[in-house]
């Protein structure tokens, strides 16, 4: 699976937020997209994502050498992100259940396993609502990591997350993601740290 970007630029209004972006993202590596609070990651991000579209230039998503159209993207790919959000009145075994009529979950592991990885067995048949703020980024991030989709999208992936919870992050990365494209939104070298390549979204900003 490939995403490449030629020429890509981005504005909001008369605003260019990036421009002039010639990249090519290839499974089984990891990248990190890096930059000040404000500058355009998780813009980027979501281009790559085909959520949004860019004004200029193009986005080409390949799958076997085959290209794939934009609308039918959003199989191909899950995301983790602070800006989107779960279904609180759901338990976490409903709401991975709930996700796989939109993308399957690997076949090599049950919700309930899920469930025991990230540590939240004991609140299987809890209502989501009643999560702290670290169980309920577990909830996302399992939602992304363990669907069977070849491109992973991660936007500050360890947010509200202690020490146990950065160490969570690196083991599902190691053992559950090693032939995906990852794309690491943050400024957190801990949450990119495995990435062999890092793209500074400063680097494609129009200099004033």
């Amino acid at each position: 699976m490939t995403v490449s970007l030629q020429n890509a630029g981005k504005r909001f209004n008369r605003e260019w937020i990036f421009r002039h972006v010639d990249y090519t993202f290839q499974s089984g590596n990891a990248y990190a997209i890096t930059g000040p609070n404000g500058s355009g990651k998780s813009t980027l991000l979501q281009c790559i994502a085909a959520s949004i579209q860019v004004n200029e230039g193009a986005i080409e998503f390949n799958n076997a050498q085959k290209k794939l159209e934009p609308e039918n993207i959003y199989k191909y790919i899950s995301i983790a992100a602070p800006y989107l959000e779960v279904i609180e009145e759901m338990t976490a075994t409903e709401f991975l259940l709930f996700h796989t009529s939109f993308k399957p979950l690997l076949s090599t592991i049950t919700i309930p396993e899920i469930l025991e990885i990230i540590g939240l067995q004991a609140a299987a048949n809890k209502q989501i609502r009643f999560y702290s703020s670290g169980m309920k980024q577990r909830t996302k991030l399992a939602q992304a990591i363990f669907s069977d989709v070849p491109i992973l999208l991660l936007d500050e992936p360890c947010t509200n997350f202690d020490t146990a919870g950065y160490e969570l992050y690196h083991r599902l990365i190691n053992e559950f993601c090693k032939h995906k494209l990852i794309v690491v939104s943050s400024n957190d070298i801990n949450e990119y740290n495995f990435c062999s390549e890092v793209i500074a979204i400063t680097d494609y900003k129009i200099k004033k």
